[in-house]
């Protein structure tokens, strides 16, 4: 049999001591900006979390919100354009929408032009679900925008757009059918 050996695990640096703490990035002049990264994650956590307790009664996860979310968003969209949003891969696709086919939440539907093709969409129960689903995070967003100056909703968009990899903004533009003029 053979020994597993651990490294002993790194102690976290006390709080105080802000001295002992990493303060810039590898060119030595910047300061890492850890509040940034972690208040997105944190964000993001508190975000899903509501979704997520109403989709744990159904026994569902978060993949199952994001194909119902852009099933909904986007009636007769083709299984390799929701891959293609997803960018997962068609194995885990096919295991979520099983569930979700099977919950009664998405119907598949063939082409129209050929008939090999999937087009996938919401049953009356998977959009009430999703518009649930939707509600909670409106009212996330809408909580957070309270007491924000007029305006920040543009600036929210212009800062999550420029979090996207540039060659996937336009295509993403032309997903969300935004009526507002997000450009680079």
């Amino acid at each position: 049999m053979t020994d597993v050996n651990f490294k002993p695990a790194l102690s976290p640096l006390p709080r105080d001591d802000a001295s002992s703490r990493p303060r810039s990035g590898p060119e030595g002049d910047d300061v890492l900006p850890y509040d940034l990264i972690e208040l997105l994650f944190f964000a993001y956590r508190d975000f899903t979390k509501d979704p997520d307790d109403v989709l744990a009664k159904f026994e569902f996860g978060r993949a199952h919100h994001r194909v119902l979310h852009f099933v909904e968003r986007n009636p007769g969209i083709m299984v390799t354009d929701l891959l293609a949003i997803l960018r997962i891969t068609k194995q885990s696709l096919g295991r979520v929408l099983k569930q979700l086919v099977d919950a009664g939440m998405i119907e598949q539907r063939e082409g129209h032009h050929d008939r090999r093709q999937r087009l996938l969409y919401t049953t009356e129960r998977g959009h009430a679900l999703a518009v649930d689903l939707t509600l909670l995070q409106q009212k996330r967003l809408e909580r957070a925008l309270i007491g924000l100056p007029d305006g920040s909703d543009e600036i929210i968009r212009r800062f999550l757009l420029q979090m996207i990899d540039p060659e996937a903004r336009p295509d993403i533009l032309q997903l969300l059918r935004s009526p507002y003029d997000l450009k680079d």
